[in-house]
This record gives C-alpha cells, sequence and structure tokens, in this order.
C-alpha cells in the first residue's frame, strides 16, 4: 500500500452484528490504521469480538444501547410500537455520539450501518464531513418480495403481517429515518454497481463504488486433496437462496451427488429445521454448521470441490471471491453483485435462478476435472490480480481525502 499525501484523523461508526460487512470493515480499519489515526465509535449492540477493531484504532468507544424488551405470544403484535420507541432512542445517542465526534475535530468521519436502521442516524447530526460506506439499501422495504421458495419460509405470519396496521407505522418511521440519514452524509460509497444503480433509484443518491477486496494470504488455495462435498455460506435465511440449491443439487444423478455442506456466520432455527426437512424429502444430504472459526472456514472453501451460491439480489457478496481466493469454481445465480466478481465460463458459470439450468452447471463441473481445476486457478489469478484489499483501501483512502475537503452531499 503506497504512503498516502496527507495523514488524516479518522472517526469511524458502526453498529454491525457478524458477518461481511463487520469483516470488510476490520479489513478496511487494519490498512487505513497503517498510515491514518483511527478513533472508533460505536454501540454495545454491535458485536465487538467478531473482526475485532480495537487492535488498530487508537481509541475504541462504546455507548451503552439496549434494545427495549420485546413482548411474548400472544401480545408479540405490540413488539412493532417497541422498536418505533428504539429509533428515538437511537437518534437520541446518536446526536451525543455525533457531538463528541465534532468536538475531537476529526478530519473525517466514515460511517457504516446501523443494524437497526441500515443507514445510521449519526449521520443527522455531525458537523464534520462524512462517507457512508453502504453496504445495501433497506432492502426489506425497497425490493420485491421474495417468491416460490423463499415467500413460502414466511408461511402463516407473514400473512398475519399483511394486515397488521402497527407494522406499516413502524416500517414508515424506520425508512423515514433511513432515508434522511443517508442523504445527510456528505459522500456516500457502495460495494458495486449493482448497488450503485439501486441507491440511486431509492434514495435519489449518486453514490461512488469502492470495491472491496479479500485477504488473499489467509484465504489462499489448500495442500491436501478435496473432499466429496458442495459448499454454500451464508446466513441461514429465506433471502440466501439455500433451499433453492437443495432442489438444484436433488436433480443431479444419484450416482455423482455429493453431499451439500452450507456454513453459516448466524443462524436461524426455524429455518434450519425447514431446509433440513427440505433436504429429507428430495434424497440430498445436507450438512450445517453454523459459528465455526475463521479457519474452520477457511478448511471447507479448501476441501470443497465447488463452490454454490444463490442469495437473491446480493449486493456485493464475499463467498464467490473468497472461493475464488482458494482456488475453487464458483457456480452462482447470474444476478446483483455476483456478476461483477466471477466471471462466467473463466472462474465459475453464472446461471439463471433455474434449478435445472443450476443443476446443469453444477455436473458439467463435477464430471469435467480439467474443466474444474482450470476455472480454479484462474479464479485465483483473478483475485491476486483485482480485488486484493491494499488496492481496495487506496482508493478509499483517497474518497476519505477527497471528503474531508467537502462540505456539502452530492445528490443525483
Amino acid at each position: 500500500m503506497s504512503e498516502p499525501a496527507r495523514r488524516l484523523r479518522i472517526a469511524i461508526y458502526h453498529n454491525l452484528p457478524s458477518g461481511g460487512a463487520k469483516r470488510a470493515l476490520c479489513e478496511m480499519t487494519r490498512r487505513l490504521a497503517l498510515h491514518h489515526e483511527i478513533d472508533v465509535y460505536t454501540l454495545a449492540t454491535a458485536d465487538h469480538g467478531f473482526a475485532d477493531l480495537r487492535p488498530y484504532a487508537r481509541a475504541h468507544h462504546i455507548f451503552p444501547f439496549n434494545p427495549l424488551p420485546l413482548f411474548a405470544s400472544p401480545f408479540g403484535r405490540l413488539n412493532q410500537l417497541q422498536r418505533r420507541r428504539d429509533l428515538g432512542r437511537l437518534e437520541m445517542i446518536n446526536r451525543r455520539i455525533a457531538a463528541e465526534i465534532d468536538e475531537s475535530k476529526y478530519d473525517v468521519i466514515m460511517a457504516h450501518p446501523c443494524r437497526f436502521t441500515q443507514a445510521p442516524s449519526v449521520l443527522l447530526y455531525l458537523q464534520t464531513p462524512s462517507v457512508y460506506y453502504a453496504q445495501e439499501g433497506l432492502r426489506r422495504l425497497y425490493e420485491p418480495a421474495l417468491t416460490g421458495a423463499g415467500a413460502a419460509a414466511a408461511g402463516f405470519r407473514a400473512g398475519l403481517n399483511r394486515i397488521d396496521p402497527l407494522i406499516p407505522l413502524y416500517d414508515r418511521a424506520l425508512m423515514r429515518t433511513d432515508r434522511r440519514s443517508i442523504q445527510a452524509a456528505t459522500r456516500v460509497l457502495v460495494n458495486s454497481r449493482f448497488t450503485q444503480e439501486n441507491i440511486s433509484q431509492a434514495y435519489g443518491i449518486e453514490a461512488d463504488v469502492a470495491y472491496l477486496g479479500v485477504d488473499s494470504t489467509f484465504f489462499r488455495p489448500g495442500s491436501g486433496g478435496k473432499g466429496e462435498f458442495l459448499l454454500s455460506v451464508g446466513a441461514l435465511r429465506p433471502n440466501k437462496g439455500f433451499a433453492f440449491l437443495i432442489e438444484a443439487v436433488s436433480l443431479l444423478p444419484p450416482a455423482i451427488r455429493p453431499p451439500l455442506r452450507i456454513v453459516a456466520n448466524a443462524g436461524d432455527e426455524a429455518e434450519q429445521a425447514r431446509l433440513e426437512g427440505l433436504a429429507t424429502s428430495l434424497d440430498v444430504e445436507l450438512q450445517i454448521e453454523v459459528g465455526v472459526s475463521d479457519d474452520a472456514l477457511l478448511d471447507r472453501y479448501q476441501q470443497a470441490r465447488v463452490v454454490v451460491y444463490a442469495p437473491h439480489r446480493e449486493p456485493f457478496g464475499f463467498v464467490p471471491l473468497e472461493a475464488m481466493a482458494c482456488g475453487v469454481p464458483v457456480v452462482a445465480v447470474a444476478e446483483g453483485g455476483v456478476m461483477e466478481t466471477v466471471r462466467h465460463e473463466e472462474t465459475g458459470l453464472l446461471v439463471e435462478r433455474d434449478a435445472a439450468q443450476f443443476a446443469n452447471a453444477v455436473q458439467e463441473l463435477l464430471v469435467n476435472d480439467q474443466m474444474r481445476d482450470h476455472f480454479g486457478k484462474q479464479g485465483r489469478n483473478v483475485v491476486e490480480e483485482h480485488w486484493g484489499w491494499e488496492r481496495s483501501v487506496i482508493g478509499l483512502g483517497e474518497h476519505l481525502t477527497l471528503t474531508s475537503c467537502l462540505t456539502e452531499r452530492r445528490m443525483a
């Protein structure tokens, strides 16, 4: 990473759970700290142990916040009122955080999402120039609802939600907080051209693409032999497309049908039970692991024959890049940010969201050792050439430096 022209005092704000967004923030912080002074401002509800920022920050300020308790059945429908009250409580504490950041005279603040509001309301109150890294918009309220197996996962509860008057009351308040916050940022960065277009349509904001990266020194090819399984990675939620993968795997000829292994950073017991039941009914051998270590995740990548990936409209998706870094070919649904990372017929195969087409692509790689090895080697080469974190953070540093001199938000 080349020496930057100007050393900045940077405040970082986030309220992130474990997952790809927190891992990305950690990678950014680790590299920015080599040349800049970093202080972190965060809430108690963030996951501080996963991808820990504290080793790279001069100061790490954790502000107390506890969501209001939620009601158990039969009063669960009142929880929307509790969540609505929490939005106001969050604004109060974020106003205080913004005042402390402004008082400390940072050159720029880099804000990342809030697990409750998406765009954090701290942006509303800052006088310091701000960069908001929008991993995605408020997808639940701006994107079409899932159909097919994804919609079936919601079941009876989804029907009740459509007639519950408290849900739109909360959703309107949430949408207003998210929209006002993102529009208050001096500059908005996004992880892909796909996300850039979504942010423009949803918020009327001109965002800049600042691609993420992958740590190719950690995610690397293994020295041992390959296992006999397909791998997918992601949280156990309907929008991650695991039910689709199970259906596609069931269409493979039994003689060559490998087990499907899912590694999840977060688990939902109901979703896991649904997936296991579906796999049993379709005669697919399914293995689900939740909360594995980074070293265990690396081992799963290195041992997989093919990585399969089918989330709905994924804004970026680290999984294909991590697989490619490990020299493993990818079969993915051709939508979202995946189309900007996986090179069709070079590092993997991109297909429509059709189970039969997906199964055919997986089968092609399973039976063709030469193609599988070629895609794996090409994937590694592409990651090393184009997707290193050092290259990504150089661009991020340039955005932060430019923003530190600005005072007005650019609108589309």
